[in-house]
């Protein structure tokens, strides 16, 4: 160990004597040399070069926690308390460590084993609670507490360590803390409530640690009484389901007999959920009985759904029709009403049913801040043109354009209005309606300005990068996108730019934007949607669509879709690359191409570019030049769309497309096609020629134009896959409850469905 901290102590003076060489600042370098020291566990070395970076006056806070912490851990308690008590009287303003700080000081307190400290740290713990990082904050209180001779309550404190963060190390500690005030208590001992010892079980199951959810949910079967036993009991069913063990779940829950009803409901449902990709007979029988007797039941609203999608999955759309009107109509006010109401309005729709128009505008008004509603304005305005009511037509899809502008349906509907109703006046009746709608409020990010607030976090940031801090620097800005008052589009463009590849700038733009694709482009930097587009291939794009006929902007909307242009991607089904095709795929294009395909060139993006271009151009002409067919068969394999077509007489592709079963897929080309759109839009001042690819069928040529979507006619097959496998599943129900509907809408503007 004396050598390992040698050798660590000539690194940071070598780092230091290189920082000082350079020009750097002297006591920035401190910093940086301090905090490498305190993650290497050398904390005599991180008080020397901590005690040097004083002089960092906006990063106090990152000073004095390293530094305070490494005194603590060097045994100089006294020390640590009194930098404390130096930055506790002149805090940085929304610090990304006060939580950790507060918690540093009452751990400190504590350390002076005196009862007045301990009050003391009690009483700062208590009022900082929910800053506290948990579960460290909880188990403070614990040793607080305890110091201070209040078992009762320091075993409730380690009790909600231990439950509620089980899968931690801390979770250890409490353990330990709980068997010795066990022991000290006797019968006088607070056991946890069974419902938080069953929630304990459930954390196991959010962290996928099957085995010890199974563990525990069969010792609380055998140590339990009443209700929660039949809890615990259906839980160990529950958890051979979540495992992927659907045949075992099924046998276990239909023999499993319990009596309380929630217990029971909760049975049905995952019985449900085992048995609907292998016996629907028994899986309706599942729903069938939760229609009996658990008719209000939160479990039979999740088997509804669960069983609805999966008739969609068979193409019995009756049957799925059925099960999502029951939702619709027992549970108008839950979470997967909004779905469950669009899968009977497309229904209606797509039969030509005369209620469909009503249960087109019920969609628009009683979930606005869903893109469903969106869909729906665009199916209001396909009707109104069928009809010949063009001006009523134009105000659903101005509405459409104006609420959810880049989103597919937008597309689509600007298509619809550059075609078709362009003359039309929009229907002053109809925008009316419209504009009585609780629609939800969009951002405006235009600013490209920091304010003191932003300005403050990307300099703090700057100086952490400087100190050799990047991973403190990204923690500063995402906390700071987080904070009121702070710009996240300028704070994800400065993160962005440092990243170190384009996929990697890209995903730190769309984790900071996740709204993006409700915002006008007037409505944020010209930088922020170059950064969120980005063409880091941009010359083997080009060169390869042209030389096939395909559009530059489609190729690009589908490499973001597919790997978001990391040339190192591999997915669940070995597929690879910028474009990810398979190993098989890549050396039957290379054997028609005349080249030698290893496996290890599909991660060289030249390589997968002229690739991947030659596959889709072999798509379209298989599929007849159908942009929506093709792209379905490039996502999920072309016998998945065959089998999506049979039987079926789609009146236009649009109509294809919304059926799709697999959300996936549906997804997967609806954000391929509003991609190329934005594409289009934020490039148009390359101003490059209007493509026309003279090689396709007309129907792909005749559906390109500037800042337009690319596609919308399409038709029939082709036996290769590139390799990616779509999820079979079903769109999931939205996650809002109707109560925090108007509160949600004000408050953001992210419309759920369209993926990023």
């Amino acid at each position: 160990m004396h050598r390992l901290l040698s050798c660590a102590r000539l690194l940071s003076c070598a780092a230091l004597c290189a920082a000082v060489s350079y020009g750097a600042d002297l006591p920035l370098a401190e910093l940086g040399l301090g905090i490498n020291a305190y993650n290497s566990r050398d904390f005599t070395a991180a008080v020397t070069h901590l005690k040097a970076a004083h002089e960092v006056a906006a990063l106090s806070d990152y000073v004095s926690y390293h530094l305070a912490y490494s005194e603590v851990l060097t045994g100089d308690v006294d020390g640590a308390l009194k930098v404390l008590d130096t930055y506790r009287a002149n805090r940085i303003e929304a610090s990304p460590l006060e939580g950790k700080i507060t918690l540093l000081y009452g751990r400190a307190l504590m350390d002076k084993r005196a009862p007045e400290s301990s009050m003391k740290a009690l009483g700062i713990l208590q009022a900082a609670y929910k800053s506290l990082p948990q579960p460290d904050g909880d188990f403070a209180l614990g040793l607080a507490y305890e110091a201070l001779a209040e078992q009762q309550q320091a075993a409730l404190s380690y009790q909600r360590a231990f439950y509620e963060y089980p899968n931690t190390d801390i979770a250890a500690q409490a353990s330990s803390a709980i068997d010795r005030l066990r022991s000290a208590l006797g019968k006088d001992f607070p056991n946890a409530p069974a419902r938080e010892q069953l929630d304990r079980c459930e954390k196991w199951l959010d962290a996928k640690q099957y085995v010890k959810a199974r563990q525990e949910y069969t010792a609380l079967a055998e140590r339990l009484d009443g209700p929660e036993k039949d809890a615990a009991k259906v839980g160990v069913g529950k958890t051979d389901y979540m495992a992927g063990q659907s045949a075992v779940a099924l046998r276990y829950l239909k023999a499993l007999h319990v009596t309380d009803a929630d217990s029971d409901a909760e049975r049905l449902y995952y019985l449900t959920e085992s048995a609907r990709k292998t016996d629907l007979a028994e899986m309706a029988d599942a729903v069938r009985q939760l229609d009996e007797h658990h008719a209000q039941s939160k479990w039979r609203l999740r088997a509804l759904v669960v069983a609805g999608n999966q008739y969609l999955v068979e193409n019995q759309l009756s049957d799925a029709a059925r099960l999502f009107k029951a939702v619709v109509e027992g549970f108008p006010d839950e979470d997967s009403a909004a779905y469950a109401h669009w899968r009977v309005a497309w229904d209606a729709y797509l039969n030509n049913r005369p209620e469909r128009r009503t249960l087109l505008r019920e969609q628009v008004e009683r979930y606005p801040e869903e893109s469903h509603a969106g869909t729906a304005l665009y199916f209001l305005g396909r009707i109104a043109e069928a009809d010949s009511r063009n001006a009523e037509a134009r105000a659903y899809y101005d509405r459409l354009n104006t609420q959810f502008p880049h989103y597919f349906y937008a597309v689509l509907a600007r298509e619809r209005v550059h075609d078709h109703v362009a003359d039309a006046v929009a229907d002053t009746d109809s925008v009316m309606w419209l504009e009585d709608v609780d629609w939800p409020a969009h951002r405006d990010l235009s600013s490209s300005e920091p304010n003191a607030a932003t300005e403050r976090r990307i300099e703090r940031a700057r100086l952490l990068v400087n100190a050799g801090q990047p991973d403190l620097a990204e923690a500063e800005l995402r906390f700071g996108a987080k904070s009121a008052g702070e710009q996240p589009q300028l704070l994800a463009m400065e993160l962005a730019q440092s990243a170190n590849s384009p996929f990697r700038a890209l995903r730190v733009m769309k984790s900071f934007s996740a709204d993006y694709l409700s915002l006008g482009l007037d409505k944020a930097p010209e930088k922020f949607w170059e950064m969120l587009f980005p063409l880091p291939y941009k010359d083997d794009v080009f060169v390869n669509a042209r030389e096939r006929g395909l559009d530059p902007f489609d190729v690009a909307a589908l490499i973001r879709q597919e790997s978001e242009f990391n040339p190192a991607a591999k997915s669940r089904a070995n597929a690879l690359g910028l474009m990810q095709l398979e190993p098989s795929t890549g050396r039957w294009l290379g054997r028609k191409e005349g080249m030698a395909v290893p496996t290890s060139s599909l991660y060289n993006p030249t390589v997968s570019i002229k690739l991947g271009t030659e596959y889709l151009k072999q798509q379209l002409g298989s599929w007849d030049g159908d942009w929506y067919r093709t792209l379905a068969a490039y996502n999920a394999g072309p016998n998945r769309v065959r089998q999506w077509l049979s039987g079926s007489n789609f009146k236009e592709p649009v109509e294809f497309l919304e059926s799709i079963p697999f959300t996936e897929t549906r997804e997967y080309i609806q954000a391929v096609v509003r991609n190329a759109d934005l594409y289009r839009q934020i490039y148009s001042k390359w101003k490059i020629p209007v493509f026309e690819p003279k090689a396709l069928p007309l129907k792909m040529a005749s559906l390109i134009r500037p800042a337009a979507p690319p596609s919308l006619a399409k038709p029939a097959a082709a036996e290769h896959t590139h390799g990616a496998t779509a999820k079979k599943a079903v769109a999931s129900p939205a996650r809002k409850s109707a109560a925090s509907k108007k509160a949600t809408a004000k408050k953001s503007t992210t419309a759920k469905r369209d993926p990023a």
